[in-house]
């Protein structure tokens, strides 16, 4: 008698839900996305493939082309690198931990206007936020770990 109290909850469990697109009224989504000391503020929509970044284009933003590779990275793993518009502003932190943000920021917001890019973009690791940060300075330490010179004499 307990078993068939309890298969309609393992019913209801078990099914899917059906998430739907989080887009604004100018068919818009957005997301945050942050590295190290970065934040990176993206709103994406259909269109040509256009990255602005802080009022410039990404490869005069990011001139390094492993940068390009890194923002790149969510965009050719869901195809969608000609198909969308991003307009990006990011603040923060060096370049290389800008554009750590502005991949996790895009990878969010691919999620909100297409669920189904969910599990393609989770399993590469891009909506996972990397927590590693600078390791504070300790008191009588140069840097965080390394010592001040030892003089025996």
């Amino acid at each position: 008698m307990e078993n068939t109290e309890i298969m309609p909850e393992v019913q209801a469990a078990s099914e899917v839900i059906d998430v739907q697109p989080k887009i604004d009224s100018l068919g818009r989504s957005y997301a945050t996305g942050k590295r190290k000391n970065s934040i990176a503020r993206v709103w994406l929509s259909a269109g040509t493939g256009k990255i602005i970044v802080n009022g410039k284009e990404s490869n005069k933003y990011f001139t390094r082309p492993v940068l390009h590779m890194v923002i790149n990275q969510p965009l050719v793993l869901t195809n969608k690198s000609s198909s969308m518009d991003m307009m990006i502003t990011v603040s923060g932190g060096g370049l290389s931990g800008q554009a750590g943000a502005v991949r996790h920021g895009i990878s969010k917001a691919l999620t909100l206007f297409d669920p189904n890019l969910r599990a393609s973009l989770k399993s590469e690791g891009f909506l996972t936020r990397d927590a590693r940060i600078v390791e504070r300075k300790k008191y009588g330490r140069a840097k965080a770990r390394r010592r001040y010179q030892f003089s025996k004499r």
